[in-house]
């Protein structure tokens, strides 16, 4: 007969056994249940890449008999669209070089891609870079004499790299610059200028006081990751940051935080200055005190100006606002100088939304008019989802918009 074990350890092991049932039937539910409905956490509703190829493959047959397909995305007139490049599990921030060659991060495989343009206007995948932990952001720069740098941001580090924009080679990987790990928002995003690195660093929960200053910032440090510190604070995940071309300021989104409801807080693009604090986690959007996080008692709102600075963009809460642009002159006049911003889409919210292109209408002195849909149809009637845009990207008339729901980069043309 085997030994007797102690109470307290049979205690032990039925409470762990216990724990593990009820994780087992937890996640069997979520999975079998929740996820599904959650369009944001579901597998995509078909294949989109396809659906986009059949689209434009039947357009060119203009016979009697032809079958009518639509493209499953809609967009302005005269905007053309194809897949650039498919088959890329997770494809977040885009860049391009010099040269025009297009690159995309995809943190699940640890990789950067070059997507090598073929004469037919699509893309094959060549990695670039390799090896790293979960890299995300992405950021070039070149001297007048061709010498370039490639920095690519790691989620817990920043890495330069000689950058060959002739052969389209990255070599002499340096860490430059450490960065705060783990935590709720992994991302680490990269915007080179001025001869300064700015580095978004999110938050590592959705409401709290940070122990670490670096965390919920915008930071910003010379190419050799000297000088690092705080740029600009309570910015609680501004996981793209743009330049620009009218008031040459630099504008980030910012998403705002959860567990408040299907209509606050607003989702933001905050203008980043030096010094800035945008309020997270004590405020949100147009300076609005969050008194459901911050229960301290004040002789005034601590969310007033000038302490706190106020959202230049509001956005419908868990639109969840990633990748941003101004278009080009390149593009038709009345599109002039407008900002371009991808909603990734909404996972906690009852009606979901976001899963869009929208543009922003701005003066020539950057004041925000009309807020309008750009591409739409990755959600569809049923609410479920057959794509996520992330960044978008634009090289003269060509507009690229990673996907990491369906793992494609789409390229949008202008008329």
């Amino acid at each position: 007969m085997p030994p007797k074990q102690p109470a307290s350890r049979l205690g032990w092991f039925y409470g762990v056994g216990i724990l593990v049932i009820i994780l087992g039937v937890a996640g069997y539910t979520f999975r079998r249940y929740i996820s599904p409905v959650i369009p944001a956490l579901a597998p995509a509703s078909g294949d989109i890449a396809k659906d986009i190829e059949h689209a434009n493959e039947v357009s060119t047959d203009t016979s009697a008999t032809a079958p009518v397909r639509e493209l499953p995305l809609t967009m302005p007139d005269g905007v053309s669209l194809r897949v650039f490049a498919k088959g890329l599990s997770d494809p977040r921030d885009l860049d391009v070089d010099p040269n025009g060659h297009v690159m995309v991060s995809v943190p699940n495989k640890g990789t950067v891609v070059y997507l090598n343009e073929q004469t037919d206007g699509t893309a094959k995948p060549t990695t670039l870079v390799s090896g790293l932990n979960q890299p995300h952001g992405l950021a070039f720069s070149c001297e007048d004499d061709g010498v370039c740098l490639l920095f690519v941001a790691a989620t817990d580090a920043v890495y330069r790299f000689d950058y060959d924009s002739v052969n389209v080679s990255a070599t002499n990987k340096t860490k430059i610059l450490d960065l705060p790990t783990g935590g709720r928002h992994i991302t680490r995003s990269l915007f080179a200028h001025d001869n300064k690195l700015f580095i978004s660093i999110g938050s590592s929960c959705d409401v709290c006081h940070e122990s670490d200053e670096r965390r919920g910032t915008i930071m910003v440090s010379e190419y050799d990751g000297t000088n690092a510190r705080v740029y600009a604070k309570g910015l609680r995940n501004s996981v793209f940051i743009a330049h620009s071309p009218t008031t040459h300021q630099l504008w980030a989104t910012d998403m705002g935080r959860d567990n408040l409801g299907d209509n606050i807080p607003p989702d933001e693009v905050n203008i980043v200055k030096d010094g800035g604090n945008y309020g997270w986690p004590n405020c949100y959007g147009n300076n609005i005190h969050d008194t459901a996080f911050d229960k301290n008692t004040y002789i005034r709102n601590p969310c007033m100006a000038p302490f706190e600075t106020p959202a230049h963009i509001e956005f419908p809460a868990h639109s969840a606002p990633l990748g941003l642009a101004f278009f080009p002159k390149e593009w038709p006049e009345e599109y002039r100088d407008d900002l371009l911003v991808a909603f990734h889409g909404s996972w906690n919210r009852s009606v979901p939304d976001g899963y869009k292109l929208e543009r922003v209408k701005l003066d020539a002195k950057g004041n925000v008019g009309e807020q309008d849909n750009f591409v739409t149809g990755w959600l569809n009637a049923k609410n479920q989802a057959s794509g996520r845009p992330v960044d978008v990207l634009f090289r003269g008339k060509d507009l690229f918009v990673s996907d990491d729901k369906s793992g494609v980069v789409y390229r949008f043309t202008a008329p």
